[in-house]
């Protein structure tokens, strides 16, 4: 048998490193109140994420009727698009900044 298959396989894996998000849709936002301000608290104690510590992207799948101002790490395109539609903002998070 070769000597590739005989060593065992280790090699590098990017799991600890690797950023994860926690993904809201613009649907899940109608629940706020119009003209509240969301940010990742609001969305935790909401239950749309589990703990306020998470990082928070905003996709644009669904409808938005409310005006809202939404503060998070990311935004989708589509997303920014519906909420500065409705005559919203859409704040994000700098890595700079802690929350």
């Amino acid at each position: 048998m070769p000597l590739f298959r005989r060593l065992p396989k280790r090699g590098f894996s990017n799991f600890q490193f690797a950023t994860r998000f926690e993904v809201v849709n613009v649907s899940q936002l109608e629940r706020f109140d119009d003209g509240a301000d969301v940010g990742v608290e609001q969305l935790s104690n909401a239950g749309l994420i589990p703990s306020g510590k998470s990082k928070v992207k905003i996709l644009g799948d669904g409808e938005l009727t409310k005006r809202l101002q939404v503060t998070a790490h990311k935004f989708s395109k589509s997303a920014e698009q519906k909420i500065l539609g409705c005559g919203g903002i859409a704040n994000a998070i700098s890595k700079t900044q802690k929350g």
